[in-house]
């Protein structure tokens, strides 16, 4: 069947730069209302309004997982999906009236599966007479009011970003995506709809939206010189009185960003990656925020804020449309304006309801041929390869992913000053459950194998720095002093560090001594059979989060960059693949590492 390239009409709700009111026709002014209100001898006017909200939706459209071929399903029981989210849209804009609700999202939509890759990179949207986006086409049919930016909006470039926003029929919102030059926002900052109220003046919503500074870092070679991102807190602080002033009876954040006050780019940057929490508690005027990026549920969030005391709260509904976020408004019409008289929020699951068929239908073309682009063959395995132990022992598929990233690097470096360099490899186990099985070899098995989309930088680094380098990445191991029992499940993730932020590197020798304290773990690091040299120079093939500071690991930001390429490393692992036909790990395999304890091996 042909993909579905339907024309959609044009959002209605932004016009210009800026953001129109948007609602039913115009109402009586507040001060005719307010009159008759009085003359009637009634009591105040009440109002109740219900924002829903989604993040991190990463091309979740169904209840699948296109890395196993199969229906998604996991321990805790998750269902993911848009088409799940339609069904709990629908059934609460029935239950409350759809002309008293709204729904907003907080970033991280066209990246995070095949679905989403296949529609950016084989079959384009920028393409001329392209396809309209299959996460356009679902939350247009859903009907969002508004959805902020999200960090990976940018992973494709800002072509694609646009050419999405053209497809969808509500604003991207972002306050502090900045014009570099002009230092004007190059996004709608805010979104504003009127909720009519009989016999009152309208209720006024007003949807801010606000991004990740940590963009500047993660995809700069997209933005640098073209945007800029200042901090969410400054930035709230400029607009929220703005939205008041122009009548805004609630204000509601949108903040691609988690809670908690934490930034992975340690002092790269002057703004705070997780500043959801921050904004509340430093910038009054704010009602609630739909806090995204960290992945975390968070039913409902209480922060006082310092300046006003007043209540703000914040809800975070997990990710990949797994829940949906509600927040209950109950407003009171009092003195001649609407007043926010309480907030409250809580999550529900997206397991306890089925696909919208509307949903599955609409886009069952894009899914099946996803489907087949997955499972297209591209050679064979001589055994199973799998991530299951790759976080705490060295293991062979993750040998696979910088044997493909040193040999990219090297025939990228030829005829240069820096061809006779020796050239290593850093990469990240990932995923805990990923395997490339025995026999034939699919492309979501490698896909699944590298979930992120980054592509591949080499950076010129010295023995010192490298050695620095990898004593970073040992942190992720909690200390256990020799004789102790050593769990597997407790070993890792020493101060809530994710696995992706643990890096191995190939091309060296080393053990890392989990006995002693962080900073001083690395022993016996060599090269080629001998004690590492600090001052001797190595090219380090990168992926380009790393590169530019993510994970805010020493040295490889300010590092010296040789060279770069926009191709996915996924893809040059699928091309390695295809080319070699036959994965054996006789080719690629190698024990670069492992963990000891006062110099005794942990796992023999």
């Amino acid at each position: 069947m042909p993909l579905n390239r339907r024309k959609f009409l044009k959002k209605s709700a932004v016009t210009g730069a800026g953001v129109a009111l948007a609602g039913a026709a115009a109402a009586p002014s507040a001060q005719a209302a307010e009159a008759a209100v009085v003359k009637a001898g009634r009591k105040a006017k009440r109002y109740s309004l219900t924002v829903m909200g989604t993040t991190d939706l990463h091309g979740h459209v169904f209840n699948w997982d296109y890395f196993k071929d199969a229906e998604y399903k996991d321990a805790a029981g998750n269902a993911q999906g848009l088409a799940r989210i339609s069904t709990l849209v629908s059934k609460l804009r029935k239950e409350r009236g759809r002309c008293n609700t709204l729904l907003i999202d907080a970033g991280d939509t066209i990246q995070g599966t095949p679905l989403t890759y296949y529609y950016a990179k084989v079959d384009p949207i920028t393409a001329e007479g392209g396809p309209v986006h299959p996460m356009a086409q679902a939350m247009n049919a859903i009907g969002y009011d508004a959805v902020a930016l999200g960090n990976h909006e940018f992973n494709y470039g800002i072509e694609t970003l646009r050419k999405f926003e053209e497809q969808c029929d509500f604003p991207l919102l972002g306050a502090n995506a900045l014009d570099a030059k002009t230092l004007k926002p190059a996004f709608p900052p805010y979104f504003m709809k009127k909720f009519h109220v009989p016999g009152a003046p309208p209720v006024k919503v007003a949807v801010l939206g606000l991004t990740n500074p940590g963009i500047a870092i993660w995809d700069k070679a997209y933005v640098q010189g073209k945007l800029t991102f200042p901090g969410l807190e400054e930035q709230a602080a400029k607009w929220v009185p703005k939205l008041r002033s122009m009548g805004a009876d609630v204000v509601v954040v949108s903040a691609h960003s988690g809670s908690s006050g934490t930034s992975s780019y340690g002092d790269q940057l002057p703004y705070v990656e997780n500043s959801a929490g921050l904004v509340a508690q430093q910038v009054p005027g704010i009602d609630a925020i739909l806090v995204g990026h960290a992945h975390v549920e968070i039913p409902e969030l209480k922060v006082t804020n310092e300046k006003s005391g007043k209540t703000v709260v914040l809800s975070e509904p997990l990710a990949y449309a797994e829940r949906l976020s509600l927040f209950d408004f109950e407003l009171v019409f009092e003195k001649g304006r609407w007043s926010v008289e309480s907030v409250a929020a809580s999550v529900l699951n997206s397991n306890a309801v089925a696909d919208d068929p509307k949903i599955t239908k609409l886009l069952k073309d894009e899914h099946d041929v996803v489907v087949a682009y997955v499972n297209q063959v591209v050679g064979t395995a001589t055994e199973t390869l799998t991530t299951v132990e790759a976080r705490y022992k060295d293991a062979p598929i993750i040998d696979l992913i910088t044997r493909v990233q040193e040999d990219v690097v090297r025939a990228a470096l030829v005829g240069t000053e820096y061809a006779s360099l020796p050239v290593i490899a850093q990469a990240s186990p990932f995923s805990r459950t990923s395997e490339i099985p025995a026999g034939d070899v699919t492309i979501r098995d490698l896909s699944g194998l590298y979930v992120f989309d980054n592509t591949l930088v080499a950076k010129l680094m010295t023995g010192a720095q490298l050695r620095a380098y990898l004593e970073y990445s040992a942190e992720y191991f909690v200390q256990t002093a020799a004789g102790a029992a050593v769990d597997p499940a407790k070993l890792t993730n020493a101060g809530n560090r994710p696995d992706y932020n643990y890096d191995y590197v190939s091309g060296l020798t080393y053990d890392i001594d989990i006995a002693q304290a962080a900073g001083s773990r690395i022993k016996n690091l060599s090269y080629n059979g001998a004690a590492l040299d600090d001052a001797q120079r190595f090219v380090l093939a990168v992926n380009n989060y790393r590169a530019n500071g993510g994970g805010a690991f020493p040295h490889v930001a300010s590092a010296q960059e040789l060279w770069a390429e926009s191709t996915e490393i996924r893809t040059r692992i699928a091309e390695w693949a295809t080319e070699k036909g036959v994965l054996d790990p006789k080719e690629f395999a190698s024990v670069d590492w492992k963990l000891t304890r006062d110099g005794v091996p942990v796992f023999a």
